[in-house]
């Protein structure tokens, strides 16, 4: 690529160097630059990439991209000042990449709750339509056949480029992906080419970052001033009003789904149980039987959400029926673990006071024993979601077992005191157990028959997050382990 191809693409305040020069790569991480490569230096939340210019030079960068001075020899390199490099990366990934998001269908998720779900039940509506299908999001990356595991929910905007361009040289022809409110505010999806944005909820989470519900907000709704198409709202959300509105005079159409409100999809008859949701879909002149196999009302608004945006895309609603049955379960999205002991676990990444709600609300439904809850709140986050957390978790459940989470660089113990008056306030029995594993045995040693375990926070990860180091915790693993013990007592 000859950095002048950027000229069109970059804010540029000044250059020193050569301006014509070409470049045969482009990172973001100094470890990886080669020969001929452009290094953008990007300030981070615990790294600035500024500090690592000299490092790149000497590994061989040609072109650096910055937005403060850096101590390198500008005779050896072009150095291109902009005002943010965080919107030049992304800039960069497009161009260099040969502008591949718009060689694809891009369908972006985005909201506090659903996300990862919605893309999931897209995915198999797609395949079922016989199109070839890339997955970006929390769990996992996948391209083709291939697998890559996911280290944010949505990647940073060089590798986000690369991957659609892998899908591009693979035959893909759709690209699902979740949109966090942390991508939108720091330009990882700049120059990503969105066909549909979809948005399932806002409730309170992230507030350490973007420090209010505002703010927030106004991060989810960078995604639907940036579609082509059509953006799909939930009309039952009180945020999804206000984006409707926000987002009215822009060409993109806006189309809406719900239950409880007007909207042009829209489910009816709806039957919830143990094993899925049932309704009937309704838009315009139309209506067609929905069945999902995860249970929840959370599942009726995430297939309404799925199916509203590809019948508008033109998917036959045959397709959208078997799409949406296929689906057995996402990891980590109450999936349930088959104890053969009288007694079920269910494992959900709820993390926020709304996701727990939801998920303890749904098994509250059904559940013919008790319902024990093991949870945790992570480390440096959001404190004030503590107490909520614990008020639901004692308003919902039979016992809870307050234990941690990823407490990162908090103490263990202080994070558990400040969840504790919201469990106390409901008169729930409980007790504390810091020791997440050791909580997980002491909940399935007191399960009886028809009970259900709760394991909530998690999910799909298979890590915990302490203040300097990570280890191997995945919860399938550790009640597999768990349940073999018990079995040889």
């Amino acid at each position: 690529m000859h950095i002048s191809d950027l000229w069109n693409f970059i804010e540029i305040l000044d250059i020193e160097g050569d301006p014509e020069v070409t470049v045969t790569g482009v990172s973001y991480d100094s470890r990886k630059v080669e020969p001929g490569h452009l290094f953008v230096c990007v300030e981070g939340f615990n790294w600035d990439g500024h500090d690592f210019a000299k490092q790149a030079v000497e590994n061989g960068a040609r072109v650096l991209i910055v937005q403060r001075e850096v101590p390198v020899d500008s005779k050896k390199v072009t150095v291109i000042r902009v005002k943010d490099s965080r919107k030049a990366m992304a800039a960069v990934g497009h161009v260099f990449y040969g502008f591949p998001s718009e060689k694809l269908r891009i369908i972006g998720v985005t909201g506090t709750n659903g996300k990862t779900t919605t893309t999931y039940l897209i995915k198999s509506i797609l395949e079922n339509a016989g199109h070839s299908v890339g997955l970006m999001g929390t769990i996992a990356i996948r391209i083709g056949d291939r697998e890559i595991p996911a280290l944010r929910t949505t990647p940073e905007s060089l590798d986000l480029h690369r991957l659609f361009a892998e899908m591009v040289e693979g035959g893909t022809q759709y690209a699902v992906m979740e949109v966090s409110s942390h991508s939108l505010d720091l330009d990882r999806v700049g120059y990503v080419d969105f066909d549909y944005g979809i948005f399932t909820n806002l409730t309170r989470d992230h507030l350490d970052f973007h420090g209010n519900m505002k703010n927030y907000l106004e991060a989810k709704l960078k995604l639907f001033k940036s579609t082509d198409r059509f953006n799909i709202i939930n009309a039952d959300d009180p945020s999804g009003g206000i984006i409707v509105e926000r987002v009215k005079n822009l060409p993109t159409g806006t189309l809406t789904y719900g239950v409880k409100n007007s909207a042009d999809f829209c489910a009816r008859d709806i039957h919830v149980d143990s094993a899925g949701v049932r309704y009937n879909l309704v838009w315009k002149e139309n209506s067609i039987p929905i069945e999902v196999r995860i249970p929840g009302m959370i599942s009726v608004y995430n297939s309404l959400a799925a199916a509203a945006t590809l019948l508008s895309d033109g998917i036959d609603p045959k397709h959208v029926q078997e799409g949406l049955k296929k689906v057995e379960g996402v990891p980590g999205r109450s999936e349930a673990i088959d104890t053969g002991r009288g007694f079920s676990v269910i494992i959900d990444y709820a993390h926020t006071p709304d996701g727990l709600e939801n998920i303890l609300s749904t098994i509250r439904g059904y559940a013919r024993g008790r319902v024990i809850t093991t949870f945790g709140c992570g480390g440096n986050r959001d404190r004030e979601k503590r107490p909520m957390m614990g008020e639901i978790a004692g308003r919902l459940s039979d016992f809870v077992i307050v234990t941690s989470d990823n407490p990162r660089k908090e103490e263990p113990h202080q994070i558990i005191d400040e969840i504790l008056p919201g469990v106390e306030k409901t008169g729930c029995s409980y007790i504390c157990i810091v020791d997440r594993r050791d909580a997980i045995e002491y909940a399935l040693r007191m399960a009886e028959e028809d009970d259900i375990v709760v394991l909530a926070g998690k999910g799909h990860e298979i890590y915990q997050e302490f203040a300097d180091h990570r280890i191997e915790f995945d919860e399938r693993k550790i009640v597999a382990g768990i349940l073999e013990r018990m079995d040889n007592d």
